[in-house]
């Protein structure tokens, strides 16, 4: 509910608003679900956690005592109830489990794109990269959209959590390290590695995939 202060909703929630509920349900179930499918095994399974986070808010919503954001708060309760579910399914382990110890480490561009020392300009890049297309013109781009979802799928998990919660939900760096309890520090640097490997995906479709707009050596019409 844009331009609502959080004291005034949560106070119609607490009230039992159920117009205010259906517009925080309609603005958060979509990234709750996306989230909780990275901790359960199925789709329905996913969706039958979000549906027990939101009755766990509706009868937790007199006990929230403001200590994180109202949406922070929800989202713990997601996580938990998924990361509940998903060992019982045996498929889950602890966030700050689930990647080998490099996961965070290492460059995040291939290194053979940058000139080295002893070339003409050291360390500047061999070519730049190719430009990013307009936010509208990706969106209408429905193939450059299935890539990009591929690319995701192919992410360790944690960068493509945080990746999703920053870039595709537009949660703030700080709720982020909330929802998931991480550092600072680790969610830049898993925020930026996701980052570069998507943006790596999309440079290799820019480059192949895209028709040319090179006209040049054409018959005129």
């Amino acid at each position: 509910m844009p331009g609502v202060a959080e004291a005034e909703l949560l106070a119609r929630l607490r009230a039992g608003d159920e117009t205010a509920f259906a517009a925080v349900l309609d603005r958060w179930s979509d990234g709750m679900l996306w989230l909780a499918r990275d901790f359960v095994s199925t789709n329905e399974s996913a969706a039958e956690v979000v549906q027990d986070t939101w009755l766990a808010v509706i009868e937790g919503i007199d006990g929230f005592e403001g200590r994180s954001s109202l949406q922070t708060w929800v989202f713990r309760i997601l996580v938990n109830l998924a990361k509940r579910r998903g060992l019982a399914e045996h498929r889950s382990l602890p966030f700050s489990s689930v990647l080998p110890a490099d996961d965070d480490s290492g460059p995040t561009v291939d290194p053979s794109r940058f000139q080295r020392s002893d070339e003409p300009y050291p360390h500047h890049w061999r070519s730049m990269p190719a430009p990013w297309p307009a936010p509208e013109q990706a969106l209408l781009d429905s193939e450059l959209g299935a890539r990009i979802s591929a690319a995701l799928d192919e992410l360790p998990r944690r960068q493509r959590i945080v990746v999703g919660l920053r870039d595709l939900h537009g949660y703030t760096a700080a709720e982020v390290c909330s929802i998931l309890e991480i550092t600072p520090a680790n969610q830049r640097v898993l925020l930026h590695r996701a980052r570069a490997a998507l943006r790596g995906r999309i440079e290799e479709y820019l480059a192949t995939d895209m028709p040319s707009d090179d006209t040049e050596g054409q018959p005129a019409p």
